[in-house]
This record gives C-alpha cells, sequence and structure tokens, in this order.
C-alpha cells in the first residue's frame, strides 16, 4: 500500500507523456525584433539528431525578416530574405553549437515581433501506431 498521500504509480498516459518529453526539446520563444537590428540563439546539438525551425513574423511592417541558420563550423544551412515564415528541417552533421539568427536590419524604422519554434530531436508518439484504432481497425 502506498504512503498516505501518495497516489502510488502514474498512470500509463501520464508515463507516456513524460517519456515523449525527455526524447525530444523545443525551443518557442516570441520576442520583438528592433529596426536595425539581429537576434540570434544558439542551441548545442548532437551529431545525427533531426531539426525543425518554424518561424512567423507576428506583428510590424511587411510581415519580414531575414533568417540564417549556421553549423557550428560556420557553414550556413539556411539563409532567406525578408520571409514572412517558413520552416527548415535538417540533420545535424556534427555535434556543437548551431547558430540561427533573425535580422531587421534592412528596416529603417519598423520593429517586428517574431515567432519560433525549434524543434531538436523527434518527437515520438504519444501512442504508438500499433495501438491505434482507427475507422479501419475496428471493420
Amino acid at each position: 500500500m502506498p504512503p498516505r498521500g501518495s497516489r502510488g504509480p502514474l498512470p500509463p498516459l501520464l508515463l507516456l507523456w513524460a517519456l515523449a518529453a525527455c526524447a525530444a526539446r523545443a525551443s518557442e520563444i516570441t520576442f520583438e525584433l528592433p529596426d536595425n537590428a539581429k537576434q540570434c540563439f544558439y542551441e548545442e546539438i548532437a551529431q545525427g539528431t533531426k531539426c525543425t525551425l518554424e518561424f512567423q513574423v507576428i506583428t510590424g511592417g511587411h510581415y519580414d525578416v531575414d533568417c540564417r541558420l549556421e553549423d557550428p563550423d560556420g557553414i550556413v544551412l539556411y539563409k532567406e530574405m525578408k520571409k514572412q515564415y517558413d520552416s527548415f528541417t535538417f540533420t545535424a552533421s556534427r555535434n556543437g553549437t548551431y547558430k540561427f539568427c533573425f535580422s531587421n536590419e534592412f528596416s529603417t524604422f519598423t520593429h517586428k515581433t517574431v515567432y519560433f519554434d525549434f524543434q531538436v530531436g523527434e518527437d515520438p508518439p504519444l501512442f504508438p501506431s500499433e495501438n491505434r484504432v482507427t475507422a479501419l481497425t475496428q471493420v
């Protein structure tokens, strides 16, 4: 019998969710990017890890920013100019610190609000496919 005040073992769904949360990590940030400014972010990534960067300009001017992603050696993996939104997926070629920057340096008087989601590692399904019930498996 569990000690008083203890609920005992975790329910299976909660345990699956906790394991999934450990397998991948993500950063979701919304920030203000002033005119004539550049903001960079850094992430330690292990070789062979699949990553996805998604971003969107939420407010400001023509809703556009420049975006650049570099590997630990400074090799440009992704570079787009004056984009409103985009998504880029890559697999890390080596261990190290990857850098991605958003730039509003082309704007002389309009600041932007930028949202991004940087996913490191694959998000495992919450429910394994062999246990998933669909219309076809019910027939």
